[in-house]
């Protein structure tokens, strides 16, 4: 494991990780000041959601807790890439963690990303771990009539660690891992699984969501839930609220709405900013993108986004419904 070069400017990053993601296949959005992810990436089936900092003890619960509840929505892997903690350099090929969140190094994306190679050992209390498959243990044991005492003799462990290792209890040094490599002649280490959606408190989040929401805003939100909407707030993102049908089962292509909300007395320049940003998110996620908005009905969109008042909602029967209007007024003029 090799340490980076030394850091360059944060906006530099920045661009050269997205020149890596579309040199190789992946859509990537706008990037996006003073939010909980700098950029979303699209390759397939595969939706990042990335924060790119140059020292990552910089990124904080909170932000964390917010890219949690926009990945579980997106069905979408949250992804923090850095250059350093406190006065060390990332290393290449091993995965840190924040706040729950996986941290790696920009080598470790471009070996992810270039090669398809991805990190096995992953850092903690205590030093680096590596997780290994203790089924492949066990069988390639067994193969070869060697007991657990033996391996373990052989491997300078206890007959209880291989017993634990079999059983996938515990996870192992890297030198332990490549010492029963040796011995069964076998790969037995797996590597991290960066691409997971991580579980986050949802109860938790709604009832934080519902003390802290602007009233006319939690208006807005009541208005969709009582269409079949499941509404979440977000304070540290591009938009206002995520809303997702609640019926159905969770697929890759998203049938969420990302909402923006004009109760904030925004003017019509903060207005269609925030429209090109949801429009560049919409096109990257494959969600739908809206404006709810209060008055009389005037205008079927901003900069492509659909326009839709709070009182059509009120005339609405469900969310199919809902759905179907931010269909047809998509990309107007």
């Amino acid at each position: 494991m090799q340490k980076t070069s030394i850091p360059a400017q944060r906006d530099h990053v920045l661009v050269e990780i997205n020149n890596l993601l579309t040199n190789h296949g992946f859509e990537t959005s706008n990037i996006y000041d003073r939010s909980c992810f700098d950029m979303v990436a699209r390759k397939e089936l595969e939706l990042l959601l990335l924060k790119i900092l140059i020292n990552i003890d910089g990124f904080t619960g909170n932000q964390a807790e917010e890219i949690k509840k926009v990945a579980d929505t997106f069905l979408a892997s949250p992804l923090v890439v850095g250059i350093k903690s406190k006065n060390e350099y990332l290393e290449e090929d091993v995965v840190y963690e924040r706040h729950g969140i996986p941290v790696i190094a920009r080598e470790t994306l471009r070996n992810m990303v270039v090669d398809e190679v991805y990190p096995e050992v992953f850092a903690d209390r205590g030093g680096y771990y590596v997780q290994m498959d203790g089924e492949i243990i066990k069988q390639v044991r067994e193969a070869q009539n060697i007991s657990r005492k033996d391996l373990a003799d052989k491997a300078h462990v206890s007959r209880e660690t291989i017993y634990k290792y079999e059983r996938g209890m515990v996870r192992a040094f890297p030198e332990t891992a490549m010492m029963l490599e040796s011995i069964l002649n076998m790969k037995i280490t797996l590597s991290v699984n960066l691409l997971a959606v991580p579980n986050f408190d949802k109860d938790k989040v709604e009832k934080s969501d519902n003390t802290n929401i602007n009233p006319k805003i939690s208006i807005d939100q009541n208005n969709l839930t009582n269409l079949g909407f499941g509404v979440i707030s977000t304070t540290r993102t591009p938009f206002d609220a995520l809303a997702r049908r609640e019926s159905g089962e969770k697929i890759r292509k998203n049938d969420n709405t990302i909402i923006t909300n004009m109760e904030k007395n925004r003017n019509q320049q903060a207005l269609r900013k925030m429209a090109l940003n949801v429009k560049d998110l919409s096109g990257i996620t494959e969600a739908d993108a809206v404006f709810l908005m209060e008055g009389k009905k005037s205008l079927k969109c901003i900069e492509g986004i659909p326009v839709i008042y709070n009182w059509e909602i009120k005339e609405m029967e469900n969310s199919k419904e809902f759905l179907s209007v931010v269909k047809e007024r998509r990309d107007c003029n």
